[in-house]
């Protein structure tokens, strides 16, 4: 998000040198220097005991491809809690071990994600709203269900190769 207008005092943003920043939107009346903003979000490689990993269907995301679990971090929560949550909330799964793999720019959207390997036991999925499928996907057939080179086929690829 890149602002025009002070979101606290609504005044017309100048353009004022910050250090080494450059030109950065500048409020006068508040004082205050208004960086781009971007939303920070969570990707997650769901995988089990049987080199499996949950790959889900959103129709509003894709009719054709799959995807792997992802949200938006909510104020005041770790990037680790949201993937638990996420998780949890979208196919019912419970995280056992969580392993940080790499940051991911969707500048499509405005994010960063942040991707992880989640492990869980298998269970028996139970869906949210917001996903319309959900299966175990061996890895030897999950990236071909993927859009190549999308952040979830990257995230599963390097999980898968480790």
């Amino acid at each position: 998000m890149r602002f025009t207008y002070c979101p606290h005092c609504g005044t017309k943003l100048v353009s004022k040198e910050i250090g080494d920043e450059g030109m950065i939107p500048y409020c006068e009346k508040c004082s205050v220097p208004l960086w781009d903003m971007f939303t920070t979000s969570i990707i997650a490689a769901v995988v089990n005991e049987y080199d499996e990993v949950a790959l889900l269907r959103q129709n509003y995301v894709s009719t054709t491809k799959y995807v792997c679990v992802a949200g938006i971090m909510k104020i005041g929560e770790t990037a680790e809690d949201a993937v638990i949550r996420e998780v949890k909330e979208e196919i019912a799964q419970d995280v056992e071990t969580l392993e940080f793999i790499s940051t991911y720019v969707y500048e499509k959207k405005e994010m960063l994600m942040l991707g992880y390997k989640a492990t869980v036991k298998k269970q028996d999925f139970k869906l949210s709203r917001e996903v319309d499928f959900v299966e175990w996907v061996k890895y030897d057939n999950a990236l071909s269900l993927l859009r190549e080179e999308s952040i979830a086929w990257k995230l599963v690829k390097t999980v898968i190769e480790q």
